[in-house]
């Protein structure tokens, strides 16, 4: 099963792509989409748009594992995210895979089993989990990621 996992923003959107087989997991490729600070919002959401689009053809996931916007302490800040979250869920729809979304909390439990993990605590597992040399970067991919790996131990779990 392959899973398409996002951490959601719009200046820096994470993504990373795993293929599931029991529970082995295996990476298929990650990284980030980025758009410029000073363009318009519409401009920004139209390149995740575009972005996305074009790596979920190339890749072709069954399942999109989404990071839930818990706690922002910047109201613009959330409304941004909240627009890249629904572009994503919109692309999700569009392609017919299976939608699940996890608060940073659900992430962290099932990393590591302690829904209060640290930030480093988290991308270690990535590591571990994926078998990879290095933690991924940047943070966005990482998280994108443990989205994935999440979703990913919920079926087998």
């Amino acid at each position: 099963m392959r899973i398409l996992g996002i951490d959601p923003g719009t200046g820096i959107l994470g993504f990373g792509i795993i293929d599931a087989h029991g529970a082995k997991l295996e990476l298929v490729d990650a990284g980030v989409i980025r758009t410029p600070v000073k363009q318009p919002d519409a401009e920004r959401l139209f390149t995740i748009y575009n972005e996305l689009t074009e790596i979920v053809k190339e890749f072709k996931p069954e399942v999109l594992a989404v990071e839930k916007l818990f706690f922002a302490r910047n109201v613009t800040t959330a409304m941004s995210v909240s627009q890249a979250r629904g572009i994503v869920l919109l692309l999700g729809q569009q392609h017919g895979m299976e939608l699940h979304e996890y608060t940073p909390m659900q992430i962290k439990q099932a990393l590591t089993g302690y829904g209060k993990a640290e930030k480093k605590q988290i991308q270690e597992m990535v590591r571990v989990v994926l078998k990879l040399k290095e933690i991924p970067k940047p943070d966005d991919c990482a998280d994108a990621l443990a989205a994935a790996i999440c979703y990913s131990s919920s079926i087998i779990g």
